[in-house]
């Protein structure tokens, strides 16, 4: 796996080659097609994310293989939220703790030039995930 500088480069840079914000935003809705959708056991009140404008599920878990890595997968019932979730899946899903709290979440957004491409209540959305990995972060340090 690279590593979260890496990814998050890698992601800033495939953003960079997308001259809009229509572009950037369809890039998002594309990065949803690689997120495998949750079981409806898994849809529960516990998993789901507060303050994110579509219904949007978060399940953390730690694996055998890999105990000190915290492993994320998520859905939603919107497409653009969807391709967000994938999106954090990638940077954060098979991280440490550790490697998950050293992100200021904000410089992300920032970084990846989301800022004038999503709405003010997609962004608090995007935070809301990011706060919630970080919580199950903090939970399982």
């Amino acid at each position: 796996m690279a590593s979260l500088e890496a990814t998050i480069n890698e992601l800033a840079e495939e953003f960079a080659l997308l001259p809009d914000w229509e572009e950037r935003i369809s890039h998002v809705i594309e990065l949803a097609r690689e997120l495998a959708p949750l079981t409806d056991e898994e849809r529960t009140e516990e998993n789901r994310i507060r303050g994110c404008a579509s219904r949007v599920w978060l399940v953390s878990e730690q694996r055998a293989e890999a105990p000190e890595k915290l492993f994320f997968r998520g859905d939603s019932d919107a497409h653009l939220v969807r391709g967000e979730i994938a999106m954090l899946m990638r940077i954060f899903s098979g991280r440490t703790p550790a490697e998950i709290l050293s992100i200021d979440p904000r410089a992300i957004f920032e970084r990846l030039g989301l800022k004038e491409a999503l709405t003010a209540q997609r962004s608090n959305g995007l935070f809301a995930m990011m706060s919630r990995i970080q919580a199950e972060a903090r939970a399982a340090a």
